[in-house]
């Protein structure tokens, strides 16, 4: 940990270092998973899912921003490597030769879904560490997941 004078006592800025570290791999997989669909998205739905995809994974990098920011404010350090996020990853891997729409949105939704679950494990995390700031950051990001999810999961409930 580096020197700040942050009053937050050491053990506890790096419990949340590592907690911040652990969903910053979940959210920079999630990032590179919406830009996955938005290159390789192909059907009748092109345009509305080529575009939302996109717009997820511009809003997925805000909160990579902020996470990482955060971890570096309290005197850690963010790990945002390729090997780190591969080892540290709760995502499901995404599969890299779908094309149709509909297989998109469901792998995309499953990956929101299950970085949701983390980050809402994350707020409780922080919140018993006694960290209110980046308890905050979590439920911010949380509710921004939960509203992707519900932009992309709204494709796949139109058709029951």
């Amino acid at each position: 940990m580096h020197t700040t004078k942050n009053d937050l006592p050491a053990d506890k800025r790096a419990d949340l270092t590592q907690l911040l570290n652990d969903r910053l791999a979940d959210l920079i997989d999630l990032q590179l998973q919406a830009k996955q669909a938005h290159w390789n998205v192909k059907g009748p739905n092109f345009i509305a899912l080529h575009e939302l995809f996109d717009d997820a994974a511009e809003e997925v990098e805000e909160y990579i921003d902020t996470v990482a920011e955060r971890a570096v404010a309290l005197g850690g350090t963010a790990e945002g490597t390729v090997g780190v996020v591969v080892k540290r990853t709760q995502l499901p891997a995404y599969p890299p030769t779908i094309a149709a729409g509909r297989d998109h949105v469901e792998a995309f939704s499953t990956a929101l879904a299950v970085a949701g679950k983390a980050v809402r494990a994350a707020i409780d995390k922080a919140a018993v560490i006694g960290d209110a700031d980046t308890t905050d950051l979590f439920t911010q990001i949380s509710r921004g997941i939960d509203k992707q999810l519900w932009f992309v999961e709204a494709h796949l409930q139109a058709d029951k």
